[in-house]
């Protein structure tokens, strides 16, 4: 039998069966326009780890689903909300919409929920001043964090204090996003903080301090492994540019 025939057919097979087990978006397309590849690709993100139970190939599929369709969660979160409007259905579908760049949208959730009297929670409050700052609302951002940090003294998150810092930074507040920086660099998990820290000091003027910071940052990585050296890529690049400045 030819070989063209038979990578017919193993194609059909594997295009009928995404479409039987609702994978055919974007699966059925992948396989049909990548012959071979596209139903192997099938095999090793789809089935392997169904079969097997494997959660680090479950992590694999679903990133090549995301890098496949960026937007399927999304739609897929948009259909339950449909269904069924609550808190936690709407704080998902704001929560994804944060990572797809949608801030107006996110914002419009976010809001939503806090009129709710359940919904009247710190952490909706941290993605309704996310939201803000995407859109680049800055100062609306600091507002909404300072009314977070009132309301709900005890709530700890180094996301909400970075986010602080960074939205009194655009807000044209260097001195208080110093202040909130060098705060940060001293239990912030990973070198984004103690970076930003260097990079403000260096753009103030405060050169000396800044390159202080920065050569820290790097000392401390170059020491650490190489998975956090990877994860920390961005920061050590940044830090690098800046000091050759």
């Amino acid at each position: 039998m030819p070989f063209g025939i038979i990578l017919l057919a193993i194609n059909v097979v594997f295009i009928v069966h995404a479409a039987k087990t609702g994978r055919f978006w974007p699966w059925g397309y992948v396989i049909l326009f990548l012959p071979g590849f596209g139903a192997l690709a099938y095999i090793v993100v789809e089935l392997l780890p169904e079969w097997f139970g494997s959660a680090q190939g479950q992590h694999a599929r679903r990133r090549v689903v995301s890098t496949l369709d960026p937007e399927k969660r999304y739609r897929t979160l948009t259909d339950q909300l449909d269904v069924a409007d609550t808190i936690a259905n709407r704080g998902a579908l704001a929560e994804e919409c944060l990572t797809l760049g949608k801030f107006g949208e996110a914002l419009h959730h976010y809001e939503h929920i806090l009129a709710l009297p359940m919904g009247d929670d710190a952490v909706y409050a941290l993605g309704k001043a996310r939201a803000q700052f995407g859109l680049g609302h800055a100062q609306e951002a600091v507002a909404t964090l300072d009314e977070l940090r009132q309301r709900w003294p005890d709530y700890q998150s180094a996301e909400a204090h970075l986010l602080y810092a960074r939205a009194l930074e655009d807000s044209g507040r260097t001195d208080d996003a110093l202040v909130e920086f060098q705060a940060l660099a001293n239990y912030y998990p990973g070198a984004e903080a103690r970076v930003r820290y260097g990079l403000l000091l260096d753009k103030t003027g405060r050169q000396a301090e800044a390159k202080d910071v920065l050569v820290d940052v790097l000392a401390r990585l170059k020491r650490a492994p190489k998975y956090v050296r990877r994860a920390q890529a961005e920061w050590i690049s940044l830090a690098e540019r800046a000091l050759r400045s």
